[in-house]
């Protein structure tokens, strides 16, 4: 085995160092906002607060968890996750599949119309005037099939399919497989990494969005989690909540954004380990070509 030079030894130890402090960097703000959403209100208000919770308190989390809409909205959250994801992997593994096929007649214009998405859209008062008067205001539907799309998962989706060796799709023709059946049965599960990678783009999204449903919800129990924390933060419904005095309330204003960031990350985080395998490979193989 050779020993590694006193040059190489010096660029590990410097890389270490620097890497070290990024991640230092890193979890600084988290960990502080995780420490402040038990901090008591005068250890806030007085910065005493950095790494661990002072004035340990749980007055904020008690009376969100309390509010039995919370927890409506937060079921919401998750349907309009999962269907406005599922909708989602589909009509974007079908849409770049097509699109990595180089004898595809018109495939430069297709390629075309998504990048043009990019750059330009119709705005927001026309989206909102054909959401209404498609009939799909108060649905999952307002939020899933608008952004159903997302270019950049697109175009990396379609690499991947092109770096695929066109070998076996061949054989598998041959063999008698239709279109699709060579897509179910042999492309997807040699791509698992890009539709892991894929999946986790469009949760992280749909979860965090609050803006489509903030316009298309007019039903308070139709909301996802992201909007009612929304308005807990701005007051609109923290003076509401049972027994929610002025010492309480002084509380919630202390550390509502701290409490409203660790319920929304939370559930991501503990999605991520697992697909955190796949997150490198999978962009990129998508990315990178050759």
């Amino acid at each position: 085995m050779v020993k590694p030079s006193r040059s190489y030894r010096v660029f590990q130890g410097v890389n270490g160092v620097i890497l070290t402090l990024v991640v230092a960097v890193t979890l600084y703000p988290f960990l502080n906002i995780i420490a402040r959403s038990f901090s008591g209100e005068r250890q806030i208000r007085a910065g005493e607060v950095t790494l661990w919770p002072k004035g340990f308190n749980l007055t904020t989390y008690k009376i969100v968890f309390q509010d039995s809409m919370f927890w409506r909205n937060y079921g919401n959250t998750v349907l309009y996750t999962v269907v406005a994801t599922g909708v989602a992997m589909v009509l974007t593994t079908c849409y770049a599949y097509v699109l990595s096929k180089k004898h595809l007649k018109g495939r430069g214009f297709l390629v075309g119309i998504a990048v043009f998405t990019m750059f330009f859209t119709g705005g927001l008062i026309p989206n909102y005037v054909l959401i209404t008067s498609l009939g799909l205001k108060n649905s999952v539907w307002a939020i899933a099939l608008p952004n159903a799309i997302s270019v950049f998962n697109l175009l990396v989706m379609k690499a991947f399919f092109e770096s695929l060796p066109t070998e076996l799709e061949e054989a598998a023709q041959i063999d008698g497989l239709s279109t699709y059946g060579i897509l179910l049965r042999i492309v997807l599960p040699l791509s698992k990494a890009v539709v892991a990678t894929m999946v986790l783009f469009y949760s992280v999204s749909f979860w965090n969005s609050w803006f489509s449903a903030f316009l298309y919800m007019d039903r308070t129990d139709l909301m996802p989690v992201t909007v009612y924390l929304r308005n807990l933060i701005q007051g609109a419904t923290g003076g509401s909540n049972a027994g929610a005095g002025t010492d309480q309330l002084s509380q919630v204003a202390a550390n509502i954004q701290a409490v409203t960031i660790v319920l929304t990350a939370l559930p991501i985080l503990c999605v991520y380990p697992f697909v955190q395998r796949y997150f490198v490979s999978g962009v990129m193989l998508g990315a990178v070509k050759g």
